[in-house]
């Protein structure tokens, strides 16, 4: 799905660029892609298009906003580490950029080489939700349902590797839990499933079953974040119900592709936070479940090195390999 878009001020920092010393010849781009690797509908496309109503700019340049869902995010972030290294396609990621590179060895890039991080973006929540019929109404009452089962409680996740299906893993292995992964080809079907009672359990984004939470299809028993989240104070996270470990957020960040001038990268980044210290986005963003980001590269680049190196370790004992 492709969508034009008032993000045209993104030329603002490219143009910028040159007169802080971009190299000899650089031109501006007619065109500016932002690449999501995530379908409509999802935290990173909710992100992208959220800014992309805060970027406009009285002028002659167009910026494209597509969505190359598929392979866990890895098409999309093929596509960019091949790009030209000019400023004009720019890759948004989320933690299964990192999770990725934890359970498949083989990816056609390279994570951290064939990239340059530009901004982190912002973070997420993320919550068990169990369906409203399940006898579970707290935490403490799915772990003991979970460890008496003889036969194992079904979970689901929008895919094999996904941030989602490492951090259950990750509750299952803390808890010493009984849990069977049910992965599916997409969050939407996953979210559906068990709010239908097909499905016991998932871990999922806030703001992706916000609604069927408020509509009573779905109970929410406890968030993974540090602390309970503003809109939902009466959700326990698992640290204050004795699992401090079991503590997922999940992130969202503007890649560029390697090479790309540093001229470039910072002014790209110094025009993102201005966006992302705008009232009206940090409210609108939050609305979803979303805590606007910010800061200089390495902050992002900080980010993605502590998670390249968490997750291996989950990967390894839950035997998760790449479909």
């Amino acid at each position: 799905m492709k969508l034009r878009s008032v993000l045209v001020r993104w030329v603002l920092p490219v143009c910028a660029a040159l007169s802080l010393g971009a190299p000899s010849g650089y031109a501006a781009p007619a065109n500016l892609s932002l690449i999501v690797s995530a379908s409509p509908g999802t935290g990173l496309d909710i992100l992208a298009r959220t800014l992309s109503q805060h970027f406009g700019l009285k002028g002659s340049y167009a910026t494209v906003v597509d969505n190359k869902a598929g392979a866990s995010g890895n098409i999309a972030a093929d596509q960019v580490a091949r790009a030209k290294p000019d400023g004009a396609t720019l890759l948004v990621v989320g933690t299964t950029f990192a999770t990725n590179a934890a359970v498949n060895p083989n990816l056609s890039f390279d994570t951290v080489k064939d990239f340059a991080p530009v901004a982190l973006l912002g973070t997420g929540t993320l919550c068990l939700v169990v369906p409203s019929s399940s006898p579970a109404n707290n935490l403490p009452e799915f772990l003991q349902m979970a460890k008496t089962s003889a036969k194992g409680i079904d979970y689901a996740s929008p895919g094999n590797g996904t941030p989602q299906h490492l951090a259950m893993e990750l509750l299952k292995y803390e808890a010493n839990l009984n849990l069977f992964h049910v992965p599916f080809k997409g969050t939407a079907g996953a979210v559906n499933d068990v709010a239908a009672g097909h499905v016991a359990a998932m871990i999922a984004p806030v703001h992706t079953v916000m609604p069927l939470v408020k509509a009573g299809k779905l109970k929410m028993l406890a968030v993974l974040s540090a602390e309970r989240v503003p809109q939902l104070p009466q959700v326990p996270t698992f640290k204050e119900q004795g699992l401090p470990k079991v503590q997922v957020d999940i992130w969202y960040g503007l890649m560029a592709p390697k090479g790309t001038s540093p001229q470039v990268i910072q002014s790209l980044n110094q025009e993102v936070n201005q966006v992302l210290k705008n009232p009206e986005v940090v409210a609108s963003l939050a609305k979803q479940g979303i805590d606007a980001g910010g800061g200089v590269p390495h902050v992002m680049a900080d980010t993605l090195a502590a998670e390249l190196k968490r997750w291996p370790p989950v990967v390894k004992a839950a035997q998760i390999k790449a479909d």
